[in-house]
C-alpha cells in the first residue's frame, strides 16, 4: 500500500484498488476470444511458461517459425503481446510474470 496523508486519501486509494480488482476479475471470467488469449489464460492459470508450452504442444500447434512451441515463445507473447489479446488480459499476465520473477514461484 502506498503512503497516505489522511484517512480520506486512504479510502480513495482502497476504493481505487477495489475497482481495479473488480475489473481484473471481470477480465478473467471472460472466455478467450483467440488462440493467443487461450495461451495467456493458460499461463495465468499455471504461472509457468513450461506448462503453458506443454499445453500448446498438446494441441499440436507450432510456433511462427514452424517448429515446436517453446517456453520462449510464451515469454515473447507475454512481453510483446499480440493484436488479438485484450490489453487488460495482457496486463494481468505481465503482473503474474513480474510477481514470479521477483519472488520466485509465488504459489
Amino acid at each position: 500500500m502506498k503512503p497516505y496523508s489522511d484517512t480520506a486519501e486512504l479510502i480513495e486509494t482502497l476504493e481505487s484498488e477495489i475497482q481495479l480488482r473488480t475489473e481484473q476479475i471481470t477480465t478473467l471470467k471472460e472466455a478467450p476470444q483467440s488462440f493467443n488469449e487461450q495461451v495467456i489464460f493458460k499461463y495465468i492459470d499455471t504461472c509457468s511458461t513450461g506448462k503453458t508450452k506443454d499445453f500448446v504442444r498438446s494441441l499440436g500447434v507450432k510456433s511462427e517459425r514452424g517448429s515446436l512451441f517453446s517456453s520462449g515463445d510464451v515469454s515473447k507473447l507475454i512481453k510483446a503481446g499480440a493484436e488479438d489479446i485484450s490489453p487488460e488480459l495482457l496486463a494481468i499476465a505481465r503482473k503474474v510474470a513480474s510477481m514470479k520473477n521477483k519472488n520466485g514461484n509465488h504459489r
